[in-house]
């Protein structure tokens, strides 16, 4: 028997939403909302991302052209969550330490996972009021115009966004992978012919239509993999310098 809770309930029934009402999020639940996100989880209780939060249009609008996804800019909320490092630099040197250590990768790192748990926490308040919810990961499709855009100081770096509002349409849950294929006890286990493994899900995920293109049943997942790997977004390959230009060091052990 499967427990569930209201909470569990929602998570299950969780979807991406692009289109939204054109009605605010009230401020007491935004307010609810970054307080869910204050008391996230945080690597050792540092507290290493923080959250923009957009709303002078024109830069919606630029984000939108980043993400080449022009519903961004319609979005009644738009949040961006930033690896931060800068602010705890800046601590340590009024206390006298210097912070070169503030540069190194497990600090980026650290930001940059404080900053997906709060953004996964956030997700999942939302969606128990009602709101439903967009990731981006396409801000990253030119993380150093997101940079300029959000005026960014050294010692930070864009993560992901995260558009809200109230839903204006109702897509289909979209199928998932069977859980034998991703979890594993103890040990990876390689499967011999993922093809066939994954047959009976590839037939599922073509009875699903995403209203992005809504006359149009989806590929399957094994061509979707397919095509995506052929796909490059030449500047997300160029991320390492941007990390590097933000102030963050690479180590490199030399063989």
């Amino acid at each position: 028997m499967t427990l569930i809770n209201d909470t569990i309930k929602k998570q299950l029934e969780h979807r991406t939403i692009r289109e939204f009402k054109k009605q605010s999020v009230p401020e007491e639940i935004f307010d609810t909302l970054m307080h869910v996100a204050q008391r996230t989880a945080t690597s050792n209780g540092m507290q290493t991302y923080s959250i923009m939060r957009i709303t002078d249009q024109a830069k919606k609008d630029e984000i939108s052209t980043v993400c080449r996804q022009e519903y961004v800019a319609r979005a009644p909320e738009l949040l961006i969550f930033i690896v931060d490092q800068f602010r705890n630099a800046k601590i340590a040197e009024q206390k006298g330490v210097e912070s070169v250590n503030a540069r190194d990768m497990d600090k980026f790192f650290q930001g940059f996972t404080d900053s997906a748990i709060a953004a996964q926490n956030l997700v999942v308040a939302a969606e128990s009021l009602g709101l439903g919810v967009n990731y981006l990961g396409s801000i990253l499709n030119d993380a150093e115009k997101m940079c300029d855009i959000l005026g960014l100081p050294e010692l930070t770096f864009p993560v992901v966004g995260l558009s809200f509002g109230y839903p204006n349409q109702d897509p289909q849950v979209k199928p998932r992978m069977d859980m034998s294929l991703r979890v594993f006890e103890n040990t990876y286990q390689v499967h011999e012919d993922y093809l066939s493994e994954l047959k009976d899900y590839d037939k599922e995920m073509q009875t699903y239509y995403d209203l992005r293109n809504a006359n149009k049943r989806v590929d399957s997942f094994t061509d979707q993999v397919a095509a995506k790997t052929m796909s490059v977004i030449d500047k997300r390959q160029l991320l390492v310098n941007l990390i590097r230009k933000q102030g963050f060091e690479l180590m490199i052990e030399e063989e």
